[in-house]
């Protein structure tokens, strides 16, 4: 077993126990760290003794910013498990859609992508599994993400275990689990080449990670690669920065990246996804 938890001090070598939860969320983007993450709950989970029908993969649906397939992959990875999928996209339009209404792109300080388009879906999808439990007690739910410490350091300084506060009520008490937080990138394809389920061929193309196409904290060069591989998606960017008047990054326009991307006929080298 990978180095995981303890559920008291939130780091040790004991993933939580399992059987104590109703449901166990499985957070998937269909990326590589999500896609190892499952499969590794699905193995813990089974050696336990927890039934998969406890086992639910949810994915926020972002619309337009996402690549091609990603949410059908996404279903198809928890279809191949035997598991349940859920899938929720927020009702008043995409991150697109967003952003123009507010007039102004995401960043690392105003991060309603992540609050609006993931984290609150994903709050939904708690209170529909706990209701429908019909449980007279506190419903336990295990929510589980696929972060590792070795992406970024912000990531680096998360704790393995915590009880999310934000998603904990009295109808339930929700715990959050980072059970691939340790596992360094080779790990992580290692595992999905093992397992032989299909991955999202974004990575062939040269990306780093299955985030949204074009993701506010990436660096530039993952950008430009990304405008190279998807350029009619990079034009309605190009496009919203000029009806909102807000640049993409605070550095670095989408026009600026499009024309960088257009400027070279061949895929360049990605140095780092960070901004």
């Amino acid at each position: 077993m990978k180095k995981a938890i303890n559920t008291e001090t939130g780091s040790g070598a004991a993933a939580p126990d399992l059987t104590t939860y109703d449901w166990i969320v499985i957070n998937s983007s269909a990326g590589k760290d999500s896609q190892a993450m499952l499969d590794e709950i699905v193995k813990l989970a089974d050696e336990a003794g927890v039934d998969r029908s406890k086992l639910v993969v949810f994915h926020a649906d972002l619309g337009r910013v996402e690549w091609d397939g990603t949410a059908e992959l996404a279903e198809r990875q928890a279809e191949l498990y035997g598991l349940r999928f859920e899938k929720i996209a927020r009702p008043q339009g995409d991150l697109l859609d967003h952003i123009e209404a507010r007039g102004m792109f995401p960043s690392s300080a105003a991060r309603y992508c992540t609050s609006d388009h993931k984290r609150g879906q994903a709050h939904k999808l708690l209170t529909k599994l706990v209701r429908e439990l019909g449980l007279e007690r506190q419903a336990r739910v295990l929510n589980c993400m696929g972060l590792r410490r070795e992406e970024s350091p912000a990531r680096a300084k998360k704790d393995a275990f915590t009880v999310d506060k934000r998603a904990t009520n009295g109808r339930r008490h929700v715990d959050e689990w980072l059970p691939i937080l340790e596992w360094l990138e080779g790990e992580v394809w290692a595992r999905i080449h093992e397992t032989g389920v299909p991955h999202h061929p974004a990575y062939d193309a040269g990306m780093p990670r299955l985030s949204c196409c074009f993701c506010v904290m990436a660096s530039r060069s993952a950008l430009v690669r990304a405008a190279q591989l998807v350029p009619e998606l990079a034009a309605e960017y190009v496009a919203l920065e000029e009806r909102i008047g807000h640049t993409f990054q605070a550095k670095a326009s989408m026009a600026e990246i499009v024309a960088e991307a257009e400027a070279t006929t061949e895929l360049i080298q990605i140095e780092g996804w960070a901004a």
